[in-house]
């Protein structure tokens, strides 16, 4: 089972429980809905072209911003050059449901993932943190004459000809 959309002037193609990435598109509490469907087949050889009833939702994954584009524009012997970047927005859409005369496909639910949850420690006592979380607390050494050691780098040696 699968279905034809058009989403962002361009055409996927789309099955239950897939999860593509589009143009970024106006969601309603993480809800998607295509209404263009342009072909949809439900069952194997077969391609229908759907009716004014065809619909496909899908939940919203992740929103986020493509891989950098360098577009560079050049005009030999002038002295032109322009160099410009470019990233585009998406909408990762995993699809959930195609619906078309009378008939629904579903994708399989999701097991939900569950937060990990850190034991208290023992006693009650409290855990102190450092102010800059995830970053180690830097050992330096002092010297009987007070001064902070730095490493030492090797001497390199020259060869003579």
């Amino acid at each position: 089972m699968y279905a034809v959309i058009r989403a962002g002037g361009k055409q996927y193609r789309v099955a239950p429980g897939d999860v593509i990435r589009v143009e970024t598109q106006g969601d309603k509490d993480g809800k998607v809905e295509f209404g263009d469907v342009l072909a949809v087949s439900a069952e194997a050889g077969s391609v229908l072209p759907a009716g004014p009833g065809a619909l496909v939702t899908g939940e919203v994954v992740e929103q986020g911003r493509g891989d950098k584009i360098l577009v560079f524009h050049y005009k030999r012997k002038k002295q032109y050059k322009k160099l410009r970047g470019h990233r585009q927005d998406y909408t990762a859409v995993r699809i959930t449901e195609i619906a078309f005369d009378g008939q629904s496909f579903k994708a399989p639910e999701l097991p939900k993932k569950e937060k990990k949850v850190k034991p208290a420690p023992e006693g009650g006592e409290e855990v102190k943190t450092s102010k800059r979380p995830g970053k180690k607390a830097k050992k330096q050494v002092a010297h009987a004459h007070g001064k902070k050691s730095a490493p030492k780098k090797a001497a390199k040696k020259k060869k003579k000809k």
